[in-house]
């Protein structure tokens, strides 16, 4: 086997990733040769990688195929039963899975992605894939509400020094709180990260969706990425550009405007808490902005 196959470059490098993720890492080559063995795998090209999982080209019984072996963080743990569920319907189609070992094989898709499309365009794809993805959720997989109860408790404990109006925290609980106790926030499962590079080209259809972080949720939760990646390309319209965004989605998926803007709110002031929580005292205030100006955008 190759270099590059024993050794993915990269994967050792990004220190903050802390020490779960180099103990991942230092496993990673006798585990990628195991794989390739086992299933019969022949590499087809240099493995890739990003921050959650390692891809490695490939071609089983001739037919090109992707090696994907995930970081085994809670997120992703269902990847495989979500893309079971679907078939292939909307989805990369899954070949075969190890969930023990978070490895699957999938069909290899193109290099390209919805980055590059017009964003409103692009939206209306997202939603197109909405109504085929979200489907009566499996009992195994996490509940939205349950991750929304456990964090908004600690949005409302932010103290008021905090860099962050506090109307909008105040709100953002607020809704949480409603939204977790609500019974429509859950029972569908939902990819849970669908945006513009994880919808990827493919052969049997134009556009499939691809790394899900599957639950058990409501399918307005799904909006918010699609506002907040890309962002830059909104410079000087960031108000206009969110709201075109935002409608452009709801109205090709059919969501409900409240109910999805609600979900917006909670998110974003999800990710101010966590960059306040991941970075105390020198958290990004370019994310900060970013977050809270999507959450007033919709509002406003």
């Amino acid at each position: 086997m190759s270099s590059w196959a024993e050794s993915p470059p990269g994967v050792l490098e990004p220190p903050e990733r802390g020490p779960e993720w180099a103990s991942f890492a230092a496993t990673l080559p006798r585990l990628l040769r195991d794989l390739l063995d086992e299933w019969d795998l022949v590499p087809d090209g240099p493995a890739t990688h990003g921050r959650a999982a390692l891809v490695q080209p490939v071609r089983t019984e001739g037919d090109p195929a992707v090696l994907k072996i995930a970081f085994p963080d809670v997120a992703g743990e269902h990847e495989a039963l979500a893309l079971q569920h679907w078939h292939g319907g909307g989805a990369v189609a899954l070949l075969r899975a190890d969930p023990r070992r978070r490895a699957l094989l999938l069909e290899r898709l193109g290099p390209t992605d919805l980055s590059d499309h017009w964003d409103l365009e692009a939206c209306e794809v997202v939603a197109g894939l909405y109504t085929r993805l979200h489907r009566p959720a499996p009992p195994q997989l996490r509940t939205l509400p349950s991750y929304v109860e456990r964090w908004t408790p600690r949005l409302g404990a932010l103290p008021r020094s905090a860099p962050v109006p506090r109307r909008l925290v105040e709100q953002a609980v607020a809704l949480g709180r409603d939204l977790a106790s609500d019974p429509a926030s859950r029972g569908t499962m939902i990819h849970g990260d669908l945006h513009y590079a994880h919808v990827l080209a493919g052969e049997r259809e134009p556009w499939l969706a691809i790394a899900p972080k599957p639950l058990s949720g409501d399918p307005h939760y799904e909006v918010a990425p699609l506002l907040w990646h890309r962002f830059d390309e909104l410079e000087g319209d960031v108000r206009g550009g969110v709201r075109r965004r935002f409608h452009a989605t709801i109205d090709a998926a059919g969501l409900d405007e409240d109910r999805a803007r609600d979900w917006v709110v909670v998110r974003m002031l999800r990710l101010v808490l966590r960059e306040l929580e991941d970075r105390p005292g020198s958290p990004d205030r370019d994310r900060l902005t970013t977050c809270l100006a999507i959450a007033k955008a919709v509002q406003d």
